[in-house]
């Protein structure tokens, strides 16, 4: 088998697409995530479509809804952003579900904790960090409820 003779040239270009190859394998391998990536193994939020209106969201709490009962949450997704709702009695708690780690939206939770899917940041119901990655708090929002309407301020 004969080797063959490159140019100074040649070299510098074959060497310069092995290289562009090598770095493209590797950004394409990279956005497939990783190995240290969260797989929750809490269950998903129901999700309940609202609306923004005035500065508030207004749900009807009935019998049919995902917070109709005490220990309950959901995940209420609108055109001004996602927050999460827990029931406590006839007190209800809003987070924002936007994860203070990277931004990933918080969507998993069970007896009293939220997860981020993504990188297994979890929250306590009021919020606060209970496992990092995340260092912060999620936002907390008023809420009010009252013949069966709650709303929250945002």
């Amino acid at each position: 088998m004969q080797i063959p003779k490159y140019t100074r040239r040649e070299f510098c270009w074959h060497s310069g697409q092995a290289l562009s190859l090598a770095a493209i394998a590797s950004a394409i391998t990279g956005c497939g995530g990783s190995s240290t990536s969260a797989t929750s193994t809490l269950p998903n939020l129901p999700t309940i479509n609202s609306s923004v209106s005035n500065g508030a969201i207004t749900l009807t709490i009935d019998a049919s809804s995902p917070l109709a009962s005490t220990g309950s949450a959901a995940l209420i997704a609108t055109s001004s952003g996602n927050f999460l709702v827990s029931r406590a009695g006839d007190q209800f708690t809003a987070l924002t579900a936007v994860c203070t780690h990277e931004g990933c939206v918080v969507s998993n939770f069970q007896s009293g904790t939220y997860e981020c899917p993504c990188h297994g940041s979890q929250y306590s119901i009021s919020g606060s960090v209970i496992k990092g990655p995340a260092t912060r708090s999620l936002t907390t929002f008023v809420t009010s409820f009252a013949n069966n309407v709650l709303t929250i301020r945002v």
